[in-house]
């Protein structure tokens, strides 16, 4: 048994490959033997449709979940805020690794003249979206699709003045340009910057093997942000973001959900000691309800569904 080929599923992008590789290189040294497996999914495959019409929370995951349910692998690695916050039966949550960069970046054309303007920005993501128009109203904001390396490419040919990008994505494949500028003031989506590792629940010697690359702190951030989520949208696209965050022995928690036009803010923010994180999650996104966040969820649902 303890011969046994840990074989990892991936994605084929360059990103997921980083990904993969660093789960394999981890695991390597722990003395375990891995195969990488690469699998396109549907995510990668259809371009031409905004993600929230593809209707599947999870589109990037979906091919993985069913490689390992068949068998073909036996743990699979994703960005963490790819990952639907319930997984398919069967499948657990074996490690969470430490987290990179959690901020998103404007990578533009070296001049930013247009923000105190009119410009075009791109984006394929609701949160992104509504946060910008939040901040700059009669800006346009076009949809932009496909894994890093296509929307950096996609960027550069087009005459927009620049593009949201994840800054973590970025680093790890070091594609990270010298024009850019770190969006402090936009609100993560959950689990942004972490990668988590999935294995089946009743595998044994996997889930053993990559516990040991379990980062906590980033295990107990990522879990409130999930939990906000899960919470708030009961398996719908909506533009939401959170971060949670260690400060010394308390954890300071931001939570927000827009309207897709991003004219409508509701939002949190909260510290409380480390050691009632549990259902912090939970409570932030029921004050959101509370605060009116319930009707605009029914308004976001309603118009994704047009």
């Amino acid at each position: 048994m303890v011969n046994k080929t840990i074989r990892i599923g991936t994605r084929d992008s360059e990103l997921a490959l980083w990904q993969a590789h660093t789960v394999e290189k981890k695991l390597n040294d722990l003395g375990y033997k891995t195969e990488i497996i690469a699998v396109k999914s549907q995510g990668d495959i259809i371009l031409d449709k905004p993600l929230y019409e593809l209707g599947i929370t999870g589109i990037f995951t979906k091919t993985l979940d069913i490689a390992m349910i068949n068998g073909q692998v036996d743990i699979a690695v994703h960005s963490m805020k790819d990952v639907p916050t319930a997984l398919p039966i069967g499948i657990v949550q074996a490690a969470v690794l430490e987290r990179a960069n959690t901020l998103d970046i404007l990578v533009h054309k070296g001049n930013l003249d247009f923000l105190n303007e009119s410009g075009t920005i791109a984006t394929g993501s609701l949160r992104r979206q509504a946060q910008w128009w939040n901040k700059y109203p009669n800006h346009t904001v076009v949809d932009l699709r496909g894994n890093v390396n296509t929307r950096m490419q996609k960027l550069q040919e087009n005459d927009w003045n620049g593009a949201v990008f994840a800054a973590a994505g970025l680093e790890r494949i070091n594609l990270k340009p010298t024009d850019f500028i770190n969006l402090d003031w936009m609100i993560p989506a959950p689990a942004q910057g972490a990668m988590v590792v999935v294995a089946m629940a009743n595998d044994e010697f996997s889930r053993q093997a990559v516990a040991e690359l379990n980062d906590i702190d980033t295990e107990v951030c990522t879990h409130i942000e999930r939990q906000f989520l899960k919470t708030l949208e009961g398996g719908c696209t909506a533009p939401i973001g959170a971060l949670a965050v260690f400060v010394e022995d308390d954890i300071l928690f931001k939570g927000v959900l827009f309207s897709i036009d991003g004219k409508q803010k509701i939002e949190v923010e909260k510290t409380i000691p480390m050691q009632e994180w549990k259902k912090l999650g939970y409570y932030m996104a029921k004050e959101i309800l509370d605060n009116g966040g319930t009707q605009l969820m029914a308004t976001i649902k309603e118009s994704l569904k047009k």
